[in-house]
């Protein structure tokens, strides 16, 4: 029975570093894609701010400006039903020495999936009343199918050495074992256009009515370049050894 006991405990121990050898048997690589994808989506803030001496007031006319910038903003193309998105309204006082005044205001967000448009778009609100603007932010609409084209590409690359470097130790390769991955999408756009200042502030020559001022301020369209977003994704993974 002793006897037994021993060539059990001898088989284990030779048993033992062959497994481990056999698990040893792997190759781990890692590769890197980086991707240059064209921007396709522009991002514009407007705002519409007025003073008026009552707070009513103040609210009336940047509500009536603020319908007009949308109404203007929805029919240029590429902007389509639910790109707007309001923002906070705010009012608050300002003093004007004995005659204080009360000042709102509010804004918009566009989502234009027609970014080469933009500085139509921008001329546009500007002219239908937007006392400022934002933008524009170029960016990759659909970010997700753009990492996950680099992802694949990576994950082909991440094997193709592996392959290469299991032949060059005389092996074939096996099934992967792990596999993980990380990255990002990080918009690298052109400079944008300067905010527009508040149309009221610019002098109106021999203008009347109430749309004297968006008359005015309308303007060429800004130049505007959407550039590209840099796409990342690495890919780590163990294979086995055959």
């Amino acid at each position: 029975m002793r006897r037994l006991l021993v060539l059990a405990v001898i088989l284990m121990a030779l048993l033992a570093p062959a497994s481990a050898s056999a698990l040893d048997r792997t190759v781990s690589v890692q590769a890197t894609v980086e991707r240059e994808v064209p921007n396709d989506t522009a991002e514009i803030g407007f705002s519409v701010t007025k003073e008026r001496h009552g707070r009513s007031a103040a609210l009336r006319i940047v509500a009536i400006r603020l319908r007009e910038v949308i109404a203007t903003v929805q029919a240029i193309p590429g902007v389509g039903p639910g790109d707007v998105t309001t923002g906070a309204i705010s009012v608050r006082r300002v003093e004007r020495g004995k005659n204080p005044v009360y000042r709102a205001s509010e804004g918009v967000t566009v989502t234009l999936h027609r970014p080469e448009v933009a500085g139509e778009l921008i001329s546009a609100g500007v002219a239908a009343g937007a006392t400022g603007t934002r933008g524009p932010n170029f960016f990759v609409g659909d970010r997700e199918a753009a990492y996950d084209a680099a992802l694949v590409e990576a994950t082909k690359r991440t094997k193709a050495k592996a392959e290469m470097l299991a032949a060059a130790v005389g092996a074939s390769l096996g099934p992967a074992i792990t596999i993980t991955e990380s990255g990002n999408v990080v918009p690298v756009s052109a400079l944008s256009p300067k905010s527009a200042s508040d149309c009221a502030s610019q002098p109106v020559a021999k203008k009347r009515g109430p749309r004297a001022t968006a008359s005015a301020c309308a303007a060429p369209a800004p130049p505007v370049q959407a550039g590209n977003s840099t796409v990342t994704a690495t890919v780590n993974a163990t294979f086995a050894l055959q």
